[in-house]
């Protein structure tokens, strides 16, 4: 299947899970998101990519070494993964969890509708 990007949305959303992750980290693929008020069921997850590359001033504060390390595993707090999904509506969309900290008082990452994707 060869896919285009129809709609960039960049997005906050909200995501649900059947079962609670296990890594508030790597919490893995949601089965629902809300987006816009209106509630996705998440029917097949199509693939799954991580972009653990460091920006901005964090791209700077470690050694080469652990930095080369840190862009293949990640570190905490640094980085995104992605999902490409499907919904029972036949939709496409990417998302992705932002492992960024929302703040001092909450440590978790946030999750956002990065696109949607259409077929040839």
């Amino acid at each position: 299947m060869n896919l285009k990007p129809l709609h960039f949305i960049g997005e906050p959303v909200e995501v649900q899970f059947d079962q609670p992750p296990a890594l508030e980290k790597k919490p893995g693929c949601p089965q629902w998101f809300i987006w816009r008020g209106e509630t996705h069921r998440i029917i097949e997850e199509l693939s799954e990519w991580h972009d653990y590359g460091r920006r901005g001033r964090s791209a700077r504060n470690m050694r080469p070494t652990h930095a080369a390390t840190a862009s293949r595993r990640g570190s905490w707090g640094v980085g995104r993964d992605y999902y490409r999904v499907r919904t029972e509506r036949g939709q496409i969309f990417d998302l992705y969890y932002d492992r960024a900290p929302q703040g001092v008082d909450d440590r978790k990452g946030a999750w956002f509708l990065y696109r949607e994707m259409s077929g040839d």
